[in-house]
């Protein structure tokens, strides 16, 4: 059992990375609004600190970091099984006026 404890905790780590590293690098490039979508939609409480005052809209993420992850052992059966509880990441949305 605790084999496969660590099996799924090292695929949910993969799984974790290999989300993260098309949006951390492609987030420049798009809104912030898009961006922070695109993480909740993945399943994240996401945490917004923005600098400056200008609208959402109108921001580009500047840094994306601290995903972290809770994890609950379930039972189903005789077996006990770790799950996802929650999800949480904080992104930097630069809206200062050019």
């Amino acid at each position: 059992m605790r084999a496969t404890l660590l099996l799924m905790t090292g695929f949910a780590a993969a799984a974790c990375g290999l989300m993260l590293g098309p949006t951390a690098t492609a987030s420049a490039a798009e809104s912030a609004q898009l961006t922070i979508a695109t993480l909740e939609a993945q399943g994240f409480d996401v945490r917004v600190n923005k600098i400056g005052s200008a609208s959402l809209d109108e921001c580009v993420i500047t840094d994306i970091r601290n995903p972290r992850e809770r994890t609950e052992l379930v039972r189903r059966g005789n077996d006990l099984i770790q799950v996802v509880a929650q999800r949480s990441i904080t992104v930097t949305a630069d809206c200062s006026r050019r």
